[in-house]
């Protein structure tokens, strides 16, 4: 099976997770898939896109360019299905052949994880907060701009998080002994 080296989409190289690059046979006809596992920043990027131009370098030093249209695939972990219509599949008959009634479509999510993705790429969510808090420390927080709050907020979680999972393994420490 030819393995893919890189991809670019619409000129940006995107970091891939794994992927497979494939011709799908059906009674409609034939075309070029290429499943990619992505960044959740990178699902959130293109998944509101008909087509975009795609360019797959290939192991073996091959190029293949042309537009394809997207698809977003459900399921566990953020991919991306790609796809052109093929009118000659002779040109890649090195590429694994799929066909409708097989079952054995390309499974690019295992021995991968959320967690390895998000060590590559953290996707960062608006939140909006609704407080109680005494009047100096709201006065304390108005004083600051957005950015140097976020920081504040990332490093107060952060600091929290990591408290609790430490506090969470001394229990279970005492609980085993």
């Amino acid at each position: 099976m030819v393995a893919v080296k890189s991809v670019k989409i619409d000129g940006e190289l995107i970091h891939l997770f794994n992927s497979a690059l494939y011709v799908f046979t059906s009674t409609t006809g034939s075309t070029l898939q290429l499943d990619i596992l992505v960044s959740e920043v990178v699902l959130r990027r293109y998944q509101q896109e008909d087509s975009l131009i795609v360019e797959i370098e290939l192991e073996d030093g091959r190029i293949i360019s042309c537009i394809m249209y997207l698809k977003v695939l459900p399921g566990g972990l953020p991919q991306l299905n790609l796809f052109c219509d093929l009118e000659d599949t002779d040109e890649y008959a090195d590429l694994l052949q799929v066909n409708e009634n097989d079952n054995n479509f390309p499974n690019i999510e295992e021995g991968i994880t959320l967690e390895d993705i998000r060590k590559v790429e953290m996707p960062n969510e608006k939140v909006t907060l609704k407080l109680t808090l005494p009047i100096d420390q709201v006065e304390w927080l108005k004083q600051h701009k957005p950015r140097e709050l976020n920081q504040i907020f990332h490093q107060l979680v952060a600091e929290y998080r990591k408290r609790l999972e430490e506090e969470q393994k001394i229990c279970s420490i005492k609980s085993e002994t």
